[in-house]
């Protein structure tokens, strides 16, 4: 899903997958481990994907969660919501870019 956006590229970063929009990592698979992945989402997003579907997103610990950083429970998720989160994170990163 992620591969779906423009400019997006797979790459790895600490022995995981990631994606990234111009050199800039917006979403990866395995973290914090095989069951999850991760969205960097606006805190004000990650609020809304938590409050919406907490058995699916939940912030990532400490300050990175705080900043956004948005764990996502694989088998938890429904295809609909992960697809929008892909795309709010792929959105914010791809326009801090430009």
């Amino acid at each position: 899903m992620a591969l779906n956006h423009v400019d997006v590229v797979e790459s790895a970063h600490m022995n995981h997958p990631d994606f990234r929009v111009r050199g800039k990592v917006f979403a990866t698979l395995g973290y914090p481990d095989a069951e999850h992945g991760m969205v960097k989402l606006s805190p004000a997003k990650q609020a809304e994907f938590v409050r919406n579907s907490p058995t699916a997103f939940a912030a990532a610990k400490g300050a990175w969660g705080r900043r956004g950083a948005t764990t996502v429970r694989l088998r938890a998720v429904r295809k609909i919501d992960l697809r929008s989160a892909l795309l709010a994170a792929w959105s914010s990163t791809a326009r801090k870019r430009r």
